[in-house]
């Protein structure tokens, strides 16, 4: 990890101090599992505490998250758990196409990254940022960039004292510098957003 950052800091000297300033990286690791993948998508478009919450409600209801829990579950329980419909919809998507063999959550981290992104993405309600988060957090994937993050992007402008928040191409752009530790310049961009909206 230190030759990785020492490069970020030699191929960025703007983010370099933040990095010096920060420390150590300190991505928080989660499981390779179908619930960590279930949870990405229960948590779309909800704040964090709502996402845990329903996350927890499923958890009672059903035990441990696995294919064959979501699809004996009753929608209405579903429901009452608190997913949408459209959301129970694609969580008996991700599972029945695990158990029919459409997805294989083993051979996942053999794949390069494009591939494993492609794979995830012909699940309903699994968008390009939905798959890369997944890689980031749970396969560990260095070189990863999910440009459609709102926080990244306004973490960027705060960086680089732009005057508007980034377009996705724009910083796909940027973040061609970071090329092969993308993930980890994502990371600081992550914390600077967090340190810069409390001052």
């Amino acid at each position: 990890m230190e030759q990785a950052l020492n490069y970020l800091c030699t191929v960025d000297p703007v983010l370099a101090p933040w990095i010096d300033q920060i420390g150590s990286f300190a991505l928080q690791r989660q499981p390779h599992s179908f619930a960590t993948l279930a949870y990405a998508i229960i948590s779309q478009q909800l704040s964090l505490n709502a996402a845990r919450a329903i996350r927890d409600r499923l958890t009672t209801l059903l035990g441990e998250l696995t294919p064959e829990q979501i699809l004996a579950a009753d929608t209405t329980a579903l429901r009452a758990a608190g997913l949408s419909m459209q959301k129970s919809g694609y969580l008996r998507d991700l599972a029945e196409r695990i158990v029919y063999g459409q997805i294989n959550l083993e051979l996942l981290p053999t794949l390069d990254d494009e591939t494993a992104i492609a794979m995830l993405t012909n699940v309903r309600g699994i968008g390009r940022w939905t798959a890369e988060i997944y890689l980031m957090f749970a396969l560990n994937r260095l070189d990863i960039l999910p440009a459609d993050d709102l926080g990244l992007r306004d973490g960027a402008r705060l960086v680089y004292q732009l005057p508007q928040i980034l377009s996705p191409r724009e910083l796909r752009a940027l973040g061609e510098r970071w090329r092969p530790y993308r993930s980890i310049a994502c990371w600081y961009l992550w914390q600077i957003r967090h340190i810069m909206s409390k001052s």
